[in-house]
């Protein structure tokens, strides 16, 4: 019987378990969205909640309990200087899992995992790439216009 084993053992030690999800945490913060398999996601999603709550505390404890789980301090001064204020007003539900499919080499279920809230940096993120493309297209449109053949 399993009465009260709560969490997805991923097929790794518990040490191994841990460094992953602090690995995985730390790269969420600094992110904002992270692309895992559904299963670390789910778990990912636990973790990560509770460390935006204790970013929301804001008290010394709450930080340090912050620093003792994630990797760097550059994202605890993130969590709690950014994150913490863009969440004040929610209770709760701080991350959200997309499935995108299947991953070739294994048909592992992959997802992306990725904050509700992710706020201008995404905004920023997504004009650079319609930018980029923007240039691109225009380089392209120049190199056949200026073909030998055209």
């Amino acid at each position: 019987m399993r009465h009260l084993k709560a969490g997805r053992k991923l097929n790794r030690t518990s040490a191994h378990r841990k460094a992953l999800l602090r690995n995985l945490v730390t790269s969420l913060i600094d992110h904002e969205q992270v692309k895992t398999t559904d299963a670390k996601a789910k778990e990912l999603r636990r973790v990560a909640d509770r460390m935006i709550t204790l970013a929301k505390r804001g008290t010394l404890h709450a930080r340090r309990q912050a620093a003792a789980f994630v990797r760097t301090s550059k994202s605890v001064k993130k969590l709690f200087d950014e994150m913490a204020p863009r969440f004040r007003d929610r209770q709760g539900g701080y991350t959200r899992i997309v499935k995108i499919g299947v991953r070739h080499g294994d048909a592992a279920r992959m997802s992306v995992i990725e904050l509700t809230d992710r706020g201008d940096a995404s905004k920023a993120e997504a004009e650079k790439k319609r930018e980029r493309r923007a240039r691109r297209a225009a380089k392209k449109s120049e190199k056949q216009g200026a073909s030998p053949l055209g």
